[in-house]
C-alpha cells in the first residue's frame, strides 16, 4: 500500500521542490533520467506484490503524468507479474484521496480486478457493484473478468456473464463480440488446450440458450489464425439437440458431420441426439444404423441411445417396434428406466392402442419399477380421448391412493373430457372441490370452466372468477367473449374485446373469428364487416376460418349475393370456403329454385376436382337437398363421382339416398345401395336398417325385409318398437301365406 501511494505521489507532484513522498522517504529526483526509468519502479512494485501468472492485460499504456506531459511504453509490456494497462491516454493517475469510487473508471475497474484475481467471488461482488452503479462494461473489462472466471473454471458464472454480454451488444451496436474474442485470444495458442478456451463454449452455450442458433453455428465455424477452434463436446451437443428440439434437424446433422471432418470426437450423448434427429426426420432406418456407426468409433451405446431409438419409433406410431426392442434390451441385461416405459405406453396411447399401454404397465410394475404421474397421466389422456371417463378417473383413482399426487395437466385432461362430452354442470363442481382443496389449476383448467359456466349461460360467473388469475391471457378472454355471443350479448362481448386491447395484449384471428361469428349471428352484419376492416387495420391476415364465417354470417341473414361476391373475391379458396358457400346454397330459402342448388353442386364438384374433401356436414346438406327436391339423377351421379375419386360417402349420406330411393318407390335402387355400403366396410346402423325396412315392408317385400332384420339383431343393433311390430306382423303375414 504504501509502495503504491509512493508512486501515485510521483506521478501527481507538480515540481521536484515540492516534492515531499509520505513514508518511508524515498527520494525521486525529478528530471529526465527519473521519467526515462520510471517502469523499473513499476517492476519492482509488482515483483513485491507477487501476484500469480494470470495474463489479464496484454496491451502497452500510456499514463498521464502532467496536463501536458505523457510517457508512453512501447517496448515493455506487463504480463504475469505487472499489472499491465489497456491503451487509455485518457487515465490520469491522481492521488488515492482525489480518486471517486462512486464514479470508477476502466482503469479503475481493471486495477481492482487484477487485485481480485486470486479470489473469484470478490470479483464477481465487485463486478456486480459495478452494475448496480451503472458502470458501461467495455471490451477491456469483460476481457479482464473472463480470464478471472475461466482461470477459475467458473462455468455456471461465465455462462451467466455471457447472457449479459450478448445483452449487451444488442444494445450497443458498437460493442462487437468478435472484438472481444480477438483481445481474449491475442497471444493465446489455440492449438493447444488452454482454460480461455473455456470462453468460446461458454458464448456457444449462452448463444444456444436464447436460441440465437445462427450466432452459434456462425462462431463456431469462423477461423482464428487459420484454425477452427473446436467446441467442448458437451457444449456442441447442447447445440445440436436443441437444434432438434427446435425442428432445425437437418441443421444438426450438418453440423455433426461438419465437425466430425474437423476431428470433433462424439460421445454416447451425442449418438443419442443423431439418433432423436433421425427419427424425428422418419428415417428410422438410418437410425437404427448408428448403432453401427458407434461400433466402428469403439463406443458402446448406453442407455440414452437405446431411449432415443424407443422413444423415436413410438413418435412415428411404431410403438410395436419399439416395445419389442425394450423386450430385447431387457434380455441383453440393458438398465431399462421408467423414462422408457413412458415413451412406449404414451406411444400405445397415441395409436389408441389402450390395452396394449395397460399390459405394458402391468409389466412394468412386476419388473419392480414404479409408475410416475406421467405414465398415469399418459393412460388418462388416452381414455379421455376415446371419452371413456369412467376407465380415465379409475385410473387417476389408483394413482392418488398410491400417493402419487395429481397436477394440473391431468385435472385439465379430466375437465376437458367432461366439457366435451355436455357434462358442465359436473365440470364447474370438480372444479370449485379441487380448489377448495389447494390443488395447483392453472390457466388452462380456468378457461376450461370458463367455457362450461358460457354454456350453462352463466358468463357472469365466469367474469367474476377473473379474480383469482394473476394474467388473463387471449384464450382466457375469447373464451368470454364467445360467451357472451351465445348468450346474446353482443355488446358484453365488444366491451370485453376492447378491454383486452386496453391491457395491450395482442388480439389474434382467433379471437377476431368468434367475435365476427358472434356479431353475425346476433344480427349485427354491419359491425361484422367493420371488424374485417379494423382486423386489417391492425395487420392481423384473415385466414380461412374468417372468410368461412363472414360467408356463413352473410348467407344466415339472407345475403347470398353479397356471400356469392365475398366469395369469389377470395384469391385463395379453402375447404372452409367452399363448404360455407355451399351451405349457404342449400340453407337459402329458394332453396327449391334450381338455380341455386346447381351452384351448390357445381362448387361441390370443382371441390373434387381439386381433390379437396368436403366436410360430412356439407356432404349431408348438398345430398339432403338433392334428394329433397326429388333430383335422385343428380345425386346418384354426384355420389358416383365422390366414389370414383376415392371418397368414400359415411352412412349419413347412404341413408339420406336410400330414404329418398325408397320414398319414390325405387326399392331396387334402395336395395342395392345398401348392399354396396356393406360391401364398402361401411357398417350401417339403426336408421339405415329402419330406413331399408320400412320401404320393403311397404313395397310388400317381407321376406327380404325379415331377412335383414335377423341381420340387424345378429349384428346387436335394437330396432326400435314400432319396427318390431311392423316385421312381427309381417312374419304372420308370411306365416299364413
Amino acid at each position: 500500500k504504501r509502495i503504491i501511494e509512493i508512486v501515485c505521489y510521483i506521478q501527481t507532484s507538480p515540481s521536484a521542490s515540492a516534492a515531499t513522498p509520505p513514508e518511508p522517504q524515498l527520494i525521486f529526483r525529478r528530471n529526465s533520467t527519473a521519467r526515462i526509468h520510471l517502469h523499473h519502479y513499476y517492476g519492482m512494485l509488482f515483483r513485491l506484490l507477487n501476484f500469480p501468472s494470470i495474463i489479464l492485460f496484454k496491451k502497452p499504456f500510456s499514463i498521464t503524468i502532467t496536463k501536458t506531459k505523457t510517457i508512453h511504453f512501447t517496448k515493455f509490456t506487463f504480463s504475469s507479474s505487472a499489472l499491465a494497462l489497456s491503451n487509455f491516454s485518457d487515465t490520469h493517475f491522481t492521488k488515492p484521496s482525489k480518486i471517486s469510487s462512486f464514479h470508477p473508471n476502466t482503469f479503475q475497474v481493471l486495477q481492482k480486478l487484477y487485485l481480485y484475481q486470486n479470489n473469484p467471488s470478490l470479483a464477481l461482488s465487485y463486478f456486480t457493484h459495478l452494475n448496480h452503479l451503472g458502470f458501461s462494461h467495455n471490451i477491456q473489462t469483460y476481457a479482464s473478468f473472463i480470464r478471472i472466471l475461466c482461470y477459475w473454471n467458473c462455468i455456471r458464472k461465465l455462462d451467466s456473464l455471457f447472457i449479459d454480454i450478448i445483452a449487451h451488444s444488442k444494445q450497443d451496436p458498437s460493442f462487437k463480440i468478435n472484438d472481444l474474442f480477438d483481445s481474449l485470444f491475442e497471444g493465446v495458442d489455440v492449438n493447444h488446450d488452454h482454460y480461455l478456451l473455456r470462453a468460446f463454449d461458454g458464448f456457444v452455450k449462452a448463444c444456444v440458450s436464447v436460441n440465437m442458433f445462427d450466432e452459434a453455428i456462425d462462431f463456431l465455424l469462423q477461423t482464428r489464425k487459420n484454425v477452427v477452434i473446436l467446441p467442448n463436446i458437451r457444449s456442441f451437443n447442447f447445440l445440436i439437440n436443441r437444434l432438434v428440439i427446435h425442428d432445425r434437424v437437418d441443421t444438426a446433422l450438418f453440423l455433426v458431420e461438419r465437425f466430425k471432418s474437423f476431428g470433433l470426437i462424439s460421445n454416447c450423448y451425442s449418438y443419442a441426439i443423431i439418433i432423436k434427429a433421425r427419427c424425428k426426420k422418419g428415417d428410422l432406418e438410418n437410425a437404427i444404423g448408428v448403432f453401427d456407426e458407434m461400433k466402428e468409433a469403439g463406443v458402446n451405446p448406453d442407455s440414452y441411445c437405446y431411449v432415443a431409438l424407443i422413444e423415436g419409433m413410438c413418435n412415428n406410431h411404431r410403438s410395436d417396434l419399439g416395445y419389442e426392442m425394450l423386450r430385447q434390451f431387457r434380455m441383453t441385461n440393458v438398465v431399462v428406466d421408467v423414462y422408457v416405459y413412458t415413451a412406449i405406453i404414451r406411444g400405445f396411447c397415441n395409436e389408441m392402442k389402450l390395452d396394449l399401454a395397460e399390459s405394458v404397465f402391468l409389466e412394468m410394475e412386476k419388473e419392480g419399477l414404479v409408475p410416475d404421474v406421467y405414465i398415469y397421466s399418459a393412460l388418462i389422456h388416452g381414455y379421455c380421448k376415446i371419452r371413456n371417463l369412467d376407465k380415465a378417473l379409475a385410473i387417476h383413482d389408483s394413482m392418488i391412493s398410491k400417493g402419487i399426487e395429481t397436477n394440473c395437466v391431468v385435472i385439465s385432461c379430466i375437465l376437458h373430457c367432461l366439457d366435451e362430452m355436455g357434462e358442465a354442470s359436473e365440470v364447474v363442481a370438480r372444479f370449485e372441490k379441487l380448489k377448495q382443496s389447494g390443488v395447483f389449476l392453472d390457466g388452462v383448467a380456468y378457461n376450461i370452466v370458463f367455457d362450461a359456466l358460457c354454456k350453462l349461460g352463466k358468463v357472469d360467473d365466469a367474469i367474476k372468477m377473473r379474480e383469482d388469475i394473476i394474467d388473463l391471457d387471449i384464450k382466457h378472454y375469447t373464451t368470454l367473449i364467445n360467451g357472451y355471443c351465445l348468450q346474446g350479448k353482443p355488446v358484453e362481448a365488444l366491451s370485453l374485446f376492447k378491454e383486452m386491447e386496453e391491457k395491450d395484449l395482442k388480439t389474434d384471428v382467433v379471437t377476431y373469428n368468434v367475435l365476427v361469428s358472434g356479431l353475425f349471428k346476433n344480427g349485427r352484419a354491419c359491425e361484422a364487416i367493420d371488424l374485417l376492416e379494423y382486423m386489417d387495420s391492425k395487420s392481423v391476415k384473415p385466414n380461412s376460418l374468417t372468410h368461412k364465417a363472414i360467408i356463413e354470417g352473410l348467407c344466415s341473414v339472407g345475403k347470398i349475393e353479397e356471400a356469392e361476391a365475398y366469395f369469389n373475391g377470395l384469391k385463395d379458396k379453402s375447404v372452409e370456403t367452399y363448404s360455407a358457400m355451399v351451405n349457404g346454397y342449400c340453407e337459402a330459402d329458394l332453396i327449391e329454385k334450381s338455380y341455386e342448388l346447381n351452384k351448390a353442386v357445381m362448387l361441390l364438384d370443382a371441390m373434387l376436382k381439386m381433390n379437396t374433401k368436403p366436410s360430412k356436414v356439407t356432404c349431408s346438406k348438398i345430398f339432403t337437398a338433392l334428394c329433397y327436391t326429388e333430383n335422385m339423377k343428380c345425386a346418384r351421379s354426384l355420389f358416383n363421382s365422390f366414389v370414383e375419386r376415392g371418397f368414400t360417402p359415411d352412412v349419413v349420406i347412404y341413408t339420406v339416398m336410400i330414404h329418398s330411393y325408397c320414398k319414390m318407390n325405387c326399392l331396387q335402387e334402395a336395395y342395392e345401395l345398401f348392399q354396396d355400403m356393406k360391401i364398402r366396410g361401411i357398417k350401417p346402423d339403426v336408421i339405415a336398417y329402419t330406413v331399408i325396412l320400412d320401404g320393403l315392408l311397404n313395397g310388400g317385400h317381407a321376406k327380404i325385409a325379415v331377412e335383414l332384420y335377423n341381420e340387424m339383431c345378429f349384428d346387436g343393433l335394437t330396432p326400435g318398437t314400432t319396427l318390431k311390430r311392423c316385421i312381427q306382423k309381417a312374419i304372420k303375414m308370411q306365416f299364413h301365406r
